[in-house]
């Protein structure tokens, strides 16, 4: 038989204190699992309950002292919103840890309000872990951002001018860049500051540059430069190596509207054609071959070409009409 107890438990600490020969005062310490006047197994069932079972701070309240513990509503809320350092280093640890070992990444943002303001939160992960972070922004700067974790620094490396380059920077300015002696700033401020001085100012090409100088951190201090972005093709995620997500492919077959019988046998086909490829996929991965890989890439190249030719007809036939 399983059951439950739940009911206060108080704890008296008694501390010692001695005076030593020269009048000064030692004095016991508490154990270091106790901070205040709430033991360690309270404030982690505060956290659950109102972290993950989603109970209010109200209800919160009127259940712990059903259960006899003498509390109050600033005490509860000062459990669930103060020193919470080490859970925010353990958040950034997951997101730096799972980067470390991941081959390829899912990513996806949406709006959120947070602290009564609009803003947007982004989720990074795949099967090993996942993340989130509430910011005011989902531009590509944000994302980079949130990419070089707990670093402030802008780099200007081999990778970032490829990028500055391969964004239309004007060969002027970005030889002013490449000129550039140190090629590393320790955060925003500075980074501003040089671009001032060498006369870039206008906006695109204030962005490219911290774009690129970002993705030049970010790579410096260790990602993957083969790292696989999966996205819904927002364009903030665009880096390195990106991919699409199947889902949103299948979403471009659902835009498509037949006619007739045989188009709508031929849709029908490709949605098969794909989810079949996906299945094969995802069986390849558990027992890779070089033959079967190659057979996989050209039935992918045959299916999204069909696929885009669908698409393209369709758009083209909606800007004549």
């Amino acid at each position: 038989m399983q059951d439950l107890k739940i009911g206060p438990l108080n704890t008296l600490y008694r501390l010692e204190r001695w005076e030593s020969p020269k009048g000064e005062y030692l004095v016991g310490k508490l154990p270091g699992e106790v901070k205040g006047h709430f033991g360690p197994g309270l404030i982690s069932f505060c956290l659950y309950q109102y972290y993950h079972a989603h109970v209010t701070q109200p209800l919160l309240l009127e259940e712990l002292r059903e259960f006899g513990i003498d509390i109050s509503a600033g005490q509860i809320n000062r459990i669930l919103m103060e020193g919470k350092e080490r859970f925010h280093r353990e958040k950034e640890e997951i997101l730096r840890a799972g980067l470390g070992i991941s081959r390829y990444i899912n990513v996806d943002d949406t709006g959120a309000r947070h602290q009564g303001n609009n803003g947007y939160c982004t989720h990074i992960g795949n099967e090993f872990f996942a993340w989130f972070r509430s910011t005011d922004s989902k531009s590509r700067v944000n994302f980079l951002k949130i990419l070089r974790g707990e670093h402030e620094d802008y780099v200007l490396n081999q990778e970032a001018f490829e990028y500055i380059e391969g964004q239309k920077m004007p060969t002027e300015l970005l030889e002013r860049l490449k000129s550039l002696e140190p090629n590393r700033w320790d955060n925003e401020s500075e980074w501003k500051e040089t671009l001032k001085k060498v006369g870039i100012s206008e906006e695109r090409h204030v962005r490219i540059a911290t774009e690129g100088a970002l993705l030049g951190s970010v790579l410096e201090h260790g990602l993957n430069p083969e790292m696989v972005i999966v996205s819904d093709d927002a364009g903030q995620f665009n880096l390195l190596r990106h991919a699409l997500c199947w889902f949103h492919a299948d979403r471009s077959i659902n835009n498509l509207v037949s006619f007739n019988e045989e188009q709508h046998q031929a849709i029908e086909g490709i949605r098969v054609r794909i989810w079949e490829l996906y299945n094969d996929l995802k069986a390849y991965k558990e027992a890779p071959s070089e033959g079967k890989k190659v057979e996989l890439e050209q039935r992918f190249d045959e299916i999204f070409t069909t696929l885009e030719l669908l698409c393209n007809f369709k758009s083209d036939t909606k800007a004549a009409i």
